[in-house]
């Protein structure tokens, strides 16, 4: 392998491959269309084209592609050649301007409820060139948005784009506020650390369970799980660590910066972290380290799962979200800085976050909302589904000073005015982190942990971005107005504080009491699973935040509300499905083939030794009927349920709370009735590999 700072980025047609290729009057009107979002004229796209056509080929590339990301979570693609036919027969290598900022695909097979018909086919691809083209697998990848032929967003990057440019307006005025004259731009930015397990590809091909749904349905407790906390941080399995260099190398060639990698908590899991970029990139990035993730993981025998619970009993998987606002100017927002006025701009920016947390919360849990999400959160392992923030003892006491206009310090002898008297100097890190905080704030950006581990990032960013950006636009029309700023400002803090304090949390959020005192004192949600979630996504207040931004319309909120029921529905109905044909056609014949082998050493027993003890055969076979009838009992129940299902399923509202309210309590039911099955069936009879094999598969 080259060294790392020569192989960094020479898969990404990035600024400095664009400097050394392109006219100096192509370079700066294409910077300025990355800046400012300026339209780029074609003839400027064509010879922008065709320096990217060349350095893709140069690079190996033969095809180029529209890569946008869809509704369904993972990207897409569509291959075009490079090539083009001549009149002698041969062909050569172009690449148009138009070609570059413009595509179009069929649209009708990607989800899109309510905003077209199926036979509406037409859909769009929109060169962003704010995300640097790469090469992947000899293909030039042109980063898109997605959109239908009515101009409505069909995919998660055009959303996040409008959310970045509203959160980008708000706090530019609020900034001049304070006299900032030379920011002319603010992006959110954002550092997505991934969780992840690896197993042996023998032992996943074993489980229809793990090949249908990512994850496994069935499963008893193996004897020994992470109970002994020796894999969390532990020495790294040869097999692994190839996969893990193998993996940093690719990302590092697509200039995706992974910085660090190590054992998790659970048997067999893995976390790999980035540093934090602009989050347009970073959510692209992300897409790309899952894919790669899957793809190299089978090079090395392996599977990666990105399930966020694929084994019961044990840690699932997450992806915290690491979230800050910074200028172009390098001034994070969310640093305490220096002096009294960054000490009183930086609280006024942290009151707008805890407003938006506080008064979207729903929608930060709608965010993170999905079928496999909901077996994580508040298992223990990651975040309640009550929404809260951690701030620390030290910033939380601040701000209790403020509210109160006492003394933080006692040594100190003023009052805790902004603006007005000095403001004592927050250091980072100052308090111990708090992992069971769904936000919590890290000496200078705020780590949001209740994303699953499979989601596109886009989607929580653009709920963060637009709920902030809505606060800050109401902070900058009170204070534009004011005709005394510093008491205006010292004014809307310690009224922000006094009516959002309520969402801050710094104890300990797996404890059963803070849900009481959350949801019966403090009156926070407490939206359990996605359908509960998904249905406050139309609510007027969040229609209104969203529509009020431009980030959505109307109709687009109700297609996604749509979309992510149907999901709901179609992955529980997957599972389900799986269920029945795990059960009828491997579980029930094994427990059968196994109580007739008890059976029949019962009856050979005694027919050469009278009066011999068979305790342990009759007892293990009685047990082991019972059971077998109770898993028929219930796949039958299960299978009449789908059938209802089948009726009522357009309704995707009805059908998601029927799924959560009577299926997936079967399901459950089911499966404990087969896991006992397993701890008491002869090893050599049980159809599957168990959690035991699956999990220390990897040597």
């Amino acid at each position: 392998m080259k060294n790392v700072p020569e192989i960094f980025g020479s898969m990404v047609f990035n600024d400095s491959v664009m400097k050394a290729r392109l006219p100096k009057e192509t370079y700066r009107l294409l910077k300025r269309t990355m800046a400012e979002g300026k339209r780029l004229d074609l003839s400027v796209a064509n010879v922008v084209a065709n320096a990217m056509k060349d350095w893709a080929t140069e690079n190996g590339a033969t095809h180029f592609t529209h890569w946008f990301q869809p509704m369904t979570g993972i990207t897409a693609e569509k291959h075009d050649s490079f090539i083009s036919p001549t009149d002698d027969g041969k062909v050569i290598m172009e690449f148009s301007g138009k070609e570059l900022v413009r595509g179009e695909t069929d649209a009708s097979s990607f989800p899109s409820i309510g905003l077209r018909s199926t036979f509406e086919a037409r859909g769009y691809t929109a060169w962003d060139p704010t995300s640097y083209a790469f090469i992947k697998d000899g293909t030039l990848c042109i980063p898109t948005a997605f959109c239908s032929y009515g101009g409505e967003a069909l995919d998660k990057k055009t959303p996040l784009l409008r959310s970045m440019e509203a959160i980008n307006k708000r706090a530019l005025r609020v900034l001049r506020l304070f006299g900032n004259t030379d920011a002319v731009c603010v992006t959110t930015t954002v550092g997505p650390e991934q969780e992840y397990f690896l197993v042996d590809k023998s032992v996943y091909e074993k489980r229809p369970d793990l090949i249908y749904c990512g994850r496994t349905l069935f499963g008893a407790k193996p004897p020994k799980g992470q109970e002994l906390d020796d894999h969390y941080f532990g020495s790294i399995k040869p097999r692994v660590a190839a996969f893990m260099k193998e993996l940093d190398e690719e990302l590092w060639k697509l200039g995706v910066l992974s910085k660090t990698k190590h054992n998790e908590g659970a048997p067999a899991q893995h976390e790999l972290a980035p540093i934090f970029t602009t989050t347009n990139i970073a959510c692209d990035h992300n897409q790309l380290t899952m894919e790669l993730m899957k793809n190299i993981a089978k090079k090395h025998d392996l599977v990666c799962l990105l399930h966020e619970k694929p084994f019961a009993g044990i840690s699932g998987s997450g992806k915290h979200n690491n979230w800050s606002m910074s200028t172009n100017t390098g001034v994070n927002l969310l640093d305490p800085g220096e002096t009294p006025q960054d000490n009183a701009q930086f609280i006024l920016f942290l009151c707008a976050v805890i407003k938006a947390v506080d008064d979207y919360q729903d929608m930060l849990r709608v965010s993170v909302a999905t079928a496999g999400n909901d077996h994580r959160l508040g298992a223990s392992e990651a975040p309640p589904a009550v929404v809260s923030m951690f701030l620390g003892d030290e910033l939380t006491a601040i701000l209790d000073s403020i509210e109160n206009d006492t003394m933080y310090d006692p040594k100190e002898e003023t009052l805790m005015r902004i603006g007005v008297h000095v403001l004592p100097k927050f250091p980072k890190d100052t308090t111990d982190r708090n992992r069971t905080s769904p936000l919590a704030f890290t000496g200078n950006k705020f780590e949001f942990r209740m994303p699953g581990a499979s989601l596109a990032v886009a989607s929580v960013n653009v709920v963060l971005n637009t709920a902030v950006a809505k606060v800050l636009e109401e902070f900058a029309d009170e204070l534009e107005k004011a005709e005394d700023f510093q008491k205006s400002l010292h004014d809307l803090i310690v009224r922000t504080i006094r009516e959002h304090k309520r969402i801050i949390f710094n104890g300990n959020g797996y404890d059963d009491s803070w849900i009481k005192e959350a949801t019966e004192v403090r009156g926070l949600s407490n939206l359990k699973t996605t359908p509960e979630a998904l249905s406050h996504y139309t609510d007027a207040k969040n229609i209104e935040l969203f529509t009020s931004m431009k980030v959505f319309s109307e109709a687009e909120i109700h297609s996604r509300q749509n979309i992510r029921m149907q999901n709901y529905c179609r992955v529980v109905r997957i599972e389900a499905r799986t269920m029945r044909e795990m059960t009828e056609k491997q579980f029930i014949p094994a427990m059968s083939k196994y109580s007739k082998v008890l059976a029949d050493t019962i009856i050979s027993k005694k027919s050469v030794f009278a009066g011999i003890d068979c305790t342990f055969e009759e007892k293990t076979l009685e047990r082991l009927s019972t059971l077998t009838s109770e898993a028929y009992a219930k796949v039958c129940e299960l299978k009449a349920l789908l059938e209802t299902l089948k009726i009522i399923k357009k309704d995707y509202s009805k059908a998601a709370f029927f799924i959560k309210d009577e299926m997936i309590p079967c399901m459950n039911a089911l499966r404990t009735t087969i896991d006992e099955a397993e701890r008491i069936c002869a090893a050599e009879y049980w159809p599957v590999p168990t959690y035991g094999e699956i999990l220390f598969s990897v040597k």
